[in-house]
């Protein structure tokens, strides 16, 4: 099975959190949309806060978002964008346009239905390792059990999460991602659960929280090791009453959602040391998956190559070249510390590179593979010991890697976004400017 999202593969769409109300709305593949209170604008919004035509979203290889001058600003997972100014936006990544929250989307079937969908067959491959991972997301499928999938970065837990929702009864309604360390914690549960009007300073209209917005579907929280310990309390308090309350509000709502939740932290060493609630890590694991390396599955190496680079040109109208024999015993050399992403990632290097219809092992970009194969080695701690004498290096150097990106760094680094910032405080590094 391929556990990484398919290159050009799923339809995007946008989740419109707009006062009390949730709607989702399909995205074209291609080309540039308007969001804004003008409507003549592709995402037509009412509330005040929101400029006539206040931002734009363009679709292709990748999303980005443009703030076109509007007077309330726009803001990607927290940070504001200066006028005329354009960000990359991820799948899950929050948008905010004034008081209005946007969620991008990808993947998830929007219509109504008569019953659970089924996604079509597809030649995937599939090793050994892999087997009862993939039995055991079938067989929980279709209960409501909470799920709880464990694995390094870039094993693909989200996408084992997004198989276990369109394999359930629940496939026809959102499939909604929250990522915990893309979330800022003054704004956490104010986007996960909502708030009314007047609530806190700033809160000028009545806000839906993304749990709203997933009604009668699946929240996958990415990243659940991170979240704060206030914010645990009250997610501990869904989970077992089905039920939240906006920030400032007084009625409870009541929430028909199944959760999945992942992380690549030892939450039973979160819970030992503090850090984490041992209750909400009793109801987050009612059912536990542990997605193995991409190194203990060697076997599925060459294939999800194969798989990755036929999306590719599928995507590009390309015909699919061949792979040279050197180049394939390298990858099956290779320990893949950032697993199935990170072998995406070669895979549409060497497209890039590509001469002659073949793809060969001199385009490989060793040094950068063995620097990040030493990185990966030995992720810094999230607490306030240092770890190694060469953190500063490593930092910087995943900082290189994801060429300024602090979300992907701290990927690398194996820590959440705000002990990455820590961090590059502590040390003096100057934040890159996105």
């Amino acid at each position: 099975m391929t556990l990484e999202e398919p290159l050009g593969r799923g339809a995007l769409y946008v989740l419109v959190l707009e006062g009390s109300s949730a709607r989702t709305l399909p995205l074209p593949a291609t080309g540039e949309v308007e969001l804004g209170r003008d409507e003549g604008c592709f995402i037509a919004l009412t509330d005040d806060s929101v400029s006539r035509r206040h931002a734009k979203i363009s679709l292709g290889d990748e999303t980005h978002v443009e703030d076109l001058g509007s007077k309330n600003g726009t803001r990607v997972e927290g940070r504001p964008l200066a006028a005329g100014e354009r960000a990359p936006v991820r799948p899950g990544a929050l948008v905010e346009v004034g008081d209005v929250t946007l969620v991008i989307q990808r993947g998830a079937a929007m219509r109504p239905s008569a019953g659970p969908t089924r996604p079509p067959p597809r030649d995937e491959p599939e090793s050994a390792a892999m087997r009862p991972v993939l039995r055991a997301a079938r067989c929980v499928a279709n209960d409501d059990i909470t799920v709880l999938l464990l694995g390094e970065t870039g094993v693909g837990k989200e996408v084992l999460a997004e198989r276990i929702h369109r394999l359930s009864p629940r496939s026809a309604a959102p499939f909604v991602r929250v990522h915990c360390a893309a979330i800022s914690e003054s704004l956490f549960e104010s986007e996960l659960f909502g708030h009314e009007k007047g609530a806190f300073t700033g809160a000028t209209s009545t806000h839906a929280g993304l749990l709203e917005g997933a009604q009668g579907g699946t929240v996958f929280i990415d990243e659940v090791g991170e979240l704060p310990p206030s914010v645990q309390v009250k997610l501990l308090r869904v989970l077992e009453d089905r039920r939240v309350r906006r920030v400032g509000g007084r009625d409870e709502r009541a929430l028909d959602v199944r959760f999945v939740a992942a992380t690549n932290r030892d939450l039973e060493t979160e819970v030992a040391e503090g850090r984490f609630r041992q209750d909400l890590y009793f109801r987050l694991s009612g059912f536990t998956i542990r997605i193995p390396a991409l190194r203990d599955r060697q076997d599925e190496i060459l294939p999800l190559a194969r798989v990755f680079l036929r999306d590719l040109c599928d995507e590009k109208s390309m015909r699919v070249p061949e792979l040279d024999p050197e180049l394939c015993d390298a990858l099956r050399r290779y320990a893949w510390p950032g697993n199935v992403r990170e072998l995406k990632n070669v895979v549409r290097r060497l497209l890039i590179v590509a001469e002659d219809g073949r793809l060969r092992a001199s385009d490989l970009p060793l040094d950068e593979m063995a620097r990040r194969a030493k990185l990966m080695s030995a992720p810094i701690e999230g607490g306030a010991r240092l770890d190694s004498p060469d953190e500063r290096t490593r930092i910087i150097a995943a900082l290189e890697q994801s060429g300024g990106n602090q979300t992907e760094a701290a990927k690398l680094l194996g820590v959440s976004r705000r002990t990455l910032i820590d961090r590059l405080d502590r040390y003096g590094i100057a934040r890159p400017r996105k």
